[in-house]
């Protein structure tokens, strides 16, 4: 079967590596296509070889932009590929403008839809990325769901004829990744950074940057902890914090460093005492990792890991932040709610459904 699968920023590409290998092994043919939603210079040849993938076939070059303008254009040249490279299916991730751009076009090329990381409900509509997940799962025809409750939702929305639980694919990565990071990263070194003797925090989500008062408040209390703070600044972060006058406040208490690549920052996730977070994807890795979760965020769409008790939410109040930093009542239940580290397979099996 030949498989055109769409991505659109680096956290997807790390979700696809695992599903590619599994895509080939089963002898399938697959066509990467980025279509340049995000552009990230960490994004670079070493990111593909650490990754072991090629880059991809195809990238749209799309770029920032609203929401409206980005989907469309995404959508144009999808459908200019799809005519071109005539593919049995279109494979989609998570929950970006890319997700949506790549289910829309395979709806209406009338192709066949499989979209990983299926049936994720965080309860907030005002984010775009709900909107996107819950448009596509109710277009796709296969539906990899990562999780026992993403089944249930799916289910709740009357899609379990197409839902199958294949675990996470994330764990797939974040398994390969760790003892990749562990022999080959010597990012701690570089840093001077002791293992368990720093909090690592990655602030990058529009709710959090664009807001002034909810980024000073985060500041605030990552800087209540006594050890250090590392934070790869994410450049509209960065950019942010220049805008509203709040670099003083963010150098003089954390150690503000340029982004990382990935096996660097799953060998920074693993080596940290706590991280403090607004990203799903970070809340993952680290209860993969057994890195204690500070998410910075009002819901999350990963329940199981504030269930089990490795994650905990406290949105941009500097107190709970505070609080939160200062546990040492971490937990992570039983059993493994993301799967057996073998999703990428299953995904790869999935495709017997179309």
């Amino acid at each position: 079967m030949k498989v055109l699968s769409v991505v659109g920023a680096r956290p997807q590409f790390i979700k696809a590596f695992p599903v590619s290998r599994a895509l080939a092994d089963a002898g399938h043919e697959e066509v990467l296509v980025h279509t340049g939603q995000h552009y990230d210079e960490e994004m670079s040849d070493v990111f593909f070889e650490e990754l072991g993938i090629p880059e991809p076939a195809y990238n749209l070059g799309v770029g920032s932009d609203g929401h409206v303008q980005q989907t469309a254009r995404m959508m144009t040249g999808l459908a200019d590929l799809v005519e071109e490279e005539e593919p049995d299916c279109l494979l989609v991730y998570g929950d970006t403008n890319s997700t949506l751009a790549g289910a829309l076009v395979a709806v209406q090329t009338n192709r066949g839809l499989v979209h990983v990381e299926a049936g994720l409900r965080s309860g907030n509509r005002d984010m775009p990325e709900e909107t996107n997940r819950i448009l596509t799962d109710h277009v796709s025809d296969v539906l990899c769901a990562p999780t026992a409750e993403a089944v249930r939702n799916l289910e709740a929305e009357g899609l379990e004829e197409r839902t199958v639980n294949t675990g996470d694919v994330m764990y797939d990565a974040a398994l390969w990744a760790r003892d990749q990071a562990r022999e080959h990263s010597d990012v701690l070194d570089r840093l001077e950074l002791d293992d368990g003797g720093y909090v690592l925090a990655t602030v990058h989500r529009a709710a959090n940057t664009d807001d002034p008062a909810r980024l000073e408040a985060i500041l605030e209390g990552l800087a209540s902890v006594d050890e250090p703070v590392v934070l790869p600044a994410h450049p509209r972060t960065k950019s942010r914090l220049e805008e509203y006058d709040l670099w003083d406040l963010a150098t003089e208490y954390l150690r503000v460093v340029e982004p990382v690549g990935y096996l660097d920052f799953v060998r920074l996730l693993d080596g940290a005492d706590r991280v403090a977070t607004d990203s799903g994807g970070v809340q993952k890795e680290a209860f993969f990792l057994r890195t204690p979760c500070v998410t910075l965020r009002e819901e999350t769409e990963w329940v199981e890991t504030v269930e089990a008790g490795g994650n905990v939410l406290v949105g941009a109040d500097t107190e709970a932040i505070e609080a939160a930093l200062a546990r040492t009542d971490w937990s992570y239940g039983g059993g493994e709610p993301y799967g057996d580290g073998n999703a990428a397979a299953a995904v790869a099996d999935s495709l017997s459904r179309l």
